[in-house]
């Protein structure tokens, strides 16, 4: 990832918002970082982007975290 910080952001949250697309609109938090290895806390500041921009709804499921499309 090249750019601002906040470029970078911007770039993980397309990541993710394609991964879940991809996934039937959702995965778990766990298997989501893993298969897109986003290094640092990119996965996270991505995830934050899209949940402000209410693209996705997340859910805690006993100790996972459900991350799906809206």
């Amino acid at each position: 990832m090249q750019g601002t910080i906040e470029q970078s952001i911007g770039e993980s949250a397309g990541q993710i918002y394609n991964y879940l697309a991809d996934n039937k609109g959702q995965a778990t938090f766990t298997k989501l970082k893993k298969d897109l290895d986003l290094k640092g806390n990119f996965a996270e500041l991505g995830l934050g982007w899209l949940a402000r921009e209410e693209k996705i709804e997340l859910a805690k499921s006993g100790s996972s975290l459900k991350i799906r499309l809206r």
